[in-house]
């Protein structure tokens, strides 16, 4: 099923089909050879992105509470830190009770990064700001206007906090920033959220979420919000990407790019659904829905076994990365791979 999926999606964004291409690929999609082959592979003109090693697996790694880890956000720190522990920070999180957002730093991209020796760095009780089973999902946003790293983490799935930093170690707890209460009636999950400096003047907006959300259906679809300062938010109803639209069961660990003179969400599909990672064109405005099928092919053998999840996206000498969660959900590790 998995298999007749990614074919589906691959053939879809190649040609058309249901699923519409934008940008730079519909105008490689008009060419022959290649320049057609390349459109399918890197839809919106990103680059495709090849596996090259595993960055971080659970049971290297001192605090192991659960054999799993999730959902990571790569950071240059070099140029924003006084004296950081390396010039690329990694942040991680086992899911599973209890969690705890965890630190890993290195001087590339590509590794080796050291783990932290006192995680987490947050964990799953913070008096008297919460008690939860666990806390996850951590996502770091270097806050200019601040000169602060924001750290974003949910815990429990109902809830989405923010805590803020000045040397990406040591956090201050400030605000919640989601919960379902926000959303539709029938939401039972607010999870997985990203926060990026995005523009959006009609909004009065200069901060953009994207999350991941539950309802009594059972079925994930991407949802969103905007936001003048990063901390109050204002939340879409609607759905930003809805999980039929894709033909997907499920869809989570969203991640913004700009390209160009438009916006673009990044997701993953659970691996009923493909286990790839999708891609949809939103605009500048957040106005369009245009699906464009495949943005990565998670590899059929290790470490992705079928699934790839969570991309987190930077840059090294003028060379593009994207780090992944690899692997079946709860059993996965951390990846690299390079553009």
């Amino acid at each position: 099923m998995a298999v007749n999926r990614r074919v589906f999606l691959r053939r879809a964004a190649a040609g058309g089909g249901a699923l519409a291409l934008g940008g730079a690929a519909a105008r490689a999609a008009a060419a022959p050879g290649a320049a057609a082959a390349e459109a399918a592979a890197v839809p919106g003109g990103f680059p495709d992105y090849r596996y090259v090693r595993t960055l971080l697996r659970p049971d290297q790694l001192k605090y192991n509470p659960t054999g799993e880890i999730i959902f990571p956000c790569i950071r240059g720190v070099y140029d924003k830190l006084a004296s950081p522990l390396g010039r690329y920070y990694l942040y991680y999180a086992p899911h599973d009770a209890p969690g705890g957002i965890c630190l890993a730093y290195g001087d590339s991209l590509e590794g080796p990064f050291t783990e932290y020796p006192d995680n987490p760095i947050v964990s799953n009780v913070w008096s008297p700001h919460y008690d939860v089973s666990h806390v996850s999902s951590p996502h770091v946003l270097w806050n200019e206007d601040e000169r602060e790293l924001w750290l974003y983490f949910h815990g429990e799935n109902t809830t989405t906090r923010l805590a803020r930093s000045t040397d990406g170690v040591h956090f201050t707890y400030d605000t919640e920033v989601l919960t379902t209460a926000t959303q539709p009636a029938g939401t039972t999950e607010t999870s997985y959220a990203r926060v990026f400096r995005h523009d959006l003047p009609a909004k009065n907006a200069r901060y953009v979420m994207v999350f991941m959300r539950n309802n009594t259906t059972d079925h994930r679809d991407i949802a969103w919000g905007w936001s003048a300062d990063g901390r109050s938010w204002t939340f879409a109803q609607e759905a930003l990407i809805d999980h039929a639209a894709v033909g997907a069961v499920n869809v989570g660990g969203p991640h913004l790019l700009t390209n160009g003179s438009s916006a673009y969400v990044v997701y993953n599909t659970d691996k009923e659904s493909g286990g790839d990672l999708l891609i949809t064109e939103v605009g500048n405005d957040f106005s369009r829905r245009d699906h464009l099928g495949v943005f990565h092919d998670s590899l059929d053998g290790a470490p992705d076994n079928g699934r790839s999840a969570s991309p987190s996206f930077g840059t090294m000498n003028g060379v593009p990365y994207m780090v992944y969660e690899a692997g079946e959900r709860l059993a996965g590790s951390i990846a690299l791979a390079r553009g």
